[in-house]
């Protein structure tokens, strides 16, 4: 009994502030809702719609997903690259951990405003002036549907610090009699990155990208302050950004609640895949594998 004491606190709050939401909103996915008149129930008619008459949302969906197979093996490898420069025992190294790890904690609309005044076009962006400073012509980074993908890709490597500090922690837990052995017996370092550090710090990389993974499909706040619209062409139509102008801007509450549980389901079956497969790739040190 005490102890069902000491979780109700939790219990009450899952109950009311998570479980509760899902089930209401799923609800609401099977009506047509403006939040002004009463709900009007369509049954499965929104996901019917959504399934079979709305560009937008396929457009949406597949912007979301070239941006999650663009940012989250770039992210993983940056902050894994970063994450072992750090990990060297140089005098000084915790300050630049800290500097490297800022980023990740700054607020969403400083940084994208940020990154609004490094992506102008023409010579007046930052970026633009550091590649001409290289011989390489501006890009029209916000402005062409070509480039205002990769710009959000490229600005989310910004970011990498939230996974850098997971992969020096996981770095640091390597045992270092593992690399001595492999010393002795002639190993170089490309073969102790390969044999030792990977497989040892596997279970941080299934974890980063799981996270990455969930992440990437729920970009939002950069998408809604520097392409509010979508971007040129439906270019950086964000599923989340398509979801909230379908909520807030249409009042389409019932729509938007379908598009919420069908972003769930994707969000779901992508990492079970990615659990499912772990157990060939990911090690845990305290497992006998058969």
């Amino acid at each position: 009994m005490e102890g069902y004491l000491c979780i109700a606190p939790w219990l009450i709050g899952f109950a009311l502030l998570t479980l509760g939401p899902m089930i209401f909103s799923f609800i609401i996915s099977l009506t047509q809702w403006d939040l002004i008149n009463s709900p009007k129930f369509v049954g499965l008619d929104n996901y019917r719609i959504i399934f079979t008459d709305d560009f937008r949302f396929r457009q949406s969906l597949k912007v979301t997903a070239l941006y999650a197979a663009m940012s989250v093996p770039l992210g993983m490898i940056g902050s894994l690259c970063v994450a072992m420069l750090l990990n060297l025992n140089m005098r000084g190294m915790r300050v630049f951990r800290s500097i490297f790890y800022l980023p990740a904690i700054l607020p969403g609309v400083a940084v994208t405003m940020l990154w609004m005044w490094i992506l102008r076009p023409q010579d007046t962006g930052v970026l633009n002036h550091i590649l001409g400073f290289f011989g390489v012509s501006p890009k029209p980074w916000l402005s062409d549907p070509a480039w205002a993908l990769p710009s959000f890709v490229i600005m989310s490597l910004w970011g990498i610090g939230g996974g850098m500090i997971i992969y020096l922690s996981g770095l640091q837990s390597v045992p270092t009699q593992l690399y001595e052995a492999a010393e002795i017996d002639g190993a170089g370092s490309w073969r102790k990155f390969t044999t030792i550090t990977l497989p040892m710090i596997s279970p941080t990389i299934f974890f980063n990208l799981v996270m990455g993974i969930i992440g990437s499909f729920q970009v939002f706040t950069a998408s809604y302050i520097m392409t509010p619209n979508g971007g040129p062409g439906y270019s950086t139509l964000f599923y989340v950004l398509y979801l909230y102008q379908k909520a807030f801007k249409y009042l389409q509450m019932g729509y938007a609640s379908a598009l919420a549980w069908i972003l769930f389901a994707v969000v779901l079956a992508l990492t079970l895949i990615v659990f499912k497969t772990s157990a060939k790739w990911v090690y845990y040190e305290s497992e006998v594998k058969q």
